[in-house]
């Protein structure tokens, strides 16, 4: 389990040039490509129970049983900057999915600079180690990346970099109707 939890450490943290959680420097972090993976529902594995401290709201649970929209980021981050206000925009176009971020390696003040200048208004949860919850499914491999869990609380799609709104609206439909 040491093993695992270090392996999955080492991969969100590929890349840093300066690392930690108050890193501001735009180069040190790995970058997706914004190429999607969609995994058919018999391969599907559970995501992390989402539940604790987030940036504005206290502490919140989400609902497991609802498909999720999930974005990892943080505020120094230009693609995450770019991302926003679609996200932010699918958040109120989709009323039945619920939408939560997980900011990873910054600090709160800026964070909350961030979620109140791209005026969010979905959660954000401040504690990043939620994330080794991933392991054995589609882990968080880039900063951004967005990933979308089912209504069985099972992670469909993993979007690593920067979401369009065609990539984002084509996943997200995909999920919501399946069975």
């Amino acid at each position: 389990m040491k093993i695992l939890i270090i392996f999955l450490a080492s991969i969100m943290l590929t890349g840093c040039a300066g690392g930690g959680l108050s890193s501001s420097n735009e180069n040190s972090y790995v970058a997706g490509s914004g190429a999607a993976v969609f995994i058919k529902q018999s391969e599907r594995r559970d995501a992390p129970k989402f539940s604790g401290k987030t940036l504005t709201t206290g502490d919140v649970t989400l609902n497991s049983n609802q498909v999720t929209v999930i974005n990892v980021w943080a505020s120094w981050c230009a693609p995450c900057r770019a991302e926003a206000p679609l996200l932010q925009e699918f958040s109120i176009q989709y009323p039945r999915v619920q939408f939560a971020g997980v900011l990873t390696r910054d600090n709160i003040s800026s964070a909350k600079a961030f979620y109140e200048n791209f005026n969010l208004t979905y959660p954000t949860f401040i504690d990043d180690s939620i994330l080794i919850g991933f392991k054995g499914s589609l882990i968080p491999n880039a900063i951004p990346t967005t990933l979308i869990i089912d209504r069985q609380g099972k992670v469909a799609v993993r979007i690593s970099g920067e979401v369009t709104v065609a990539i984002l609206k084509k996943m997200l439909e995909k999920v919501i109707t399946d069975a």
